[in-house]
């Protein structure tokens, strides 16, 4: 009897095995624009990870454009998987839709865009502020003009994470940055005096987006004559960490909304420089070959 309960269960476990090799094999058809979207893509929002605040936003927005029936879902994994799986979409001209935002090097490296968003569900664009402790001023003038001077635009910030995905260091890539933008490097050190191995820290939260940014601000410090220390935190103790001058500033505020909570939780204990990127955005998105796919209204269609 023992025998044959393993004979059954291995027979099963190899007809399982087969199933679900042939199903992961199949080709998924690519994108027809004269087709129900829904049911190419088989009803569903490819996002991340559950706690992410965007999940969140994209369930409301998903009740607020009709996409609750029992067909939609928004599938959680991870930031990791679901880039991979975009990737493996675009390379097959595939339909998918995603939770995405900007900057990020996925946005050029997949040629993405935004859905339009009507109802205003994911809010308006979010800047990204500068912010340094109370007497920076004082105490290091030098970086606090090079820091109150320092702004970019998304896609330059994209430029370097797309280097650092493809595996090159963070801080060679920025070096290499700084050498092909040397003109706006200069417009924020031109005239700044050097200093002799003064040491400075910048803290930040470990996304793609502020990993760049704060490895090109240390590197433009580096060039002043900074001794700079990068630490990666929590946002919590990210922001603890200027208000209680345990760090000099961060270039990462993602504000109103992603970091509202600590602006507000540490007003008057540190110095906004302001924004330092503007248009940084959250919402849903598609690769551009889905022409016809505008807005979130489309995806009922």
């Amino acid at each position: 009897m023992k025998k044959r309960n393993r004979k059954l269960i291995l027979f099963l476990s190899l007809t399982f095995s087969v199933v679900l090799l042939s199903a992961c094999s199949s080709k998924v058809a690519k994108y027809n624009p004269n087709e129900s979207l829904g049911k190419q893509i088989n009803y569903t929002i490819t996002g991340i990870e559950a706690g992410a605040g965007e999940m969140t936003t994209t369930q409301k927005a998903m009740k607020a454009y009709g996409l609750t029936n029992s067909k939609w879902q928004l599938q959680t994994s991870s930031t990791a998987a679901m880039t991979s799986t975009l990737a493996k979409s675009v390379k097959n001209h595939q339909p998918i839709v995603v939770t995405s935002w900007t900057p990020h090097w996925m946005i050029n490296k997949f040629h993405l865009k935004f859905l339009k968003d009507p109802k205003n569900i994911y809010g308006k664009s979010e800047d990204i502020h500068t912010i340094v402790h109370k007497g920076l001023k004082k105490d290091k003038p030098e970086a606090y003009e090079m820091l109150n001077r320092f702004n970019w635009k998304p896609d330059q910030m994209a430029d370097i994470m797309l280097k650092v995905n493809n595996g090159e260091n963070p801080k060679t890539a920025t070096v290499k940055w700084m050498k092909q933008n040397q003109q706006q490097v200069n417009s924020w050190t031109k005239g700044i005096k050097h200093v002799h191995g003064q040491s400075i820290k910048l803290t930040y939260v470990a996304w793609d987006s502020e990993i760049a940014s704060t490895n090109l601000v240390a590197n433009v410090l580096r060039s002043l004559g900074y001794k700079v220390e990068i630490q990666a935190m929590e946002l919590q103790p990210l922001w603890a960490s200027i208000a209680t001058n345990a760090a000099d500033g961060m270039v990462c505020a993602w504000l109103p909304n992603t970091q509202g909570l600590y602006y507000k939780d540490y007003k008057g204990k540190f110095d906004d420089l302001g924004t330092n990127l503007k248009g940084a955005k959250v919402g849903l998105a598609v690769p551009s070959y889905m022409k016809n796919i505008n807005s979130i209204e489309d995806l009922k269609n």
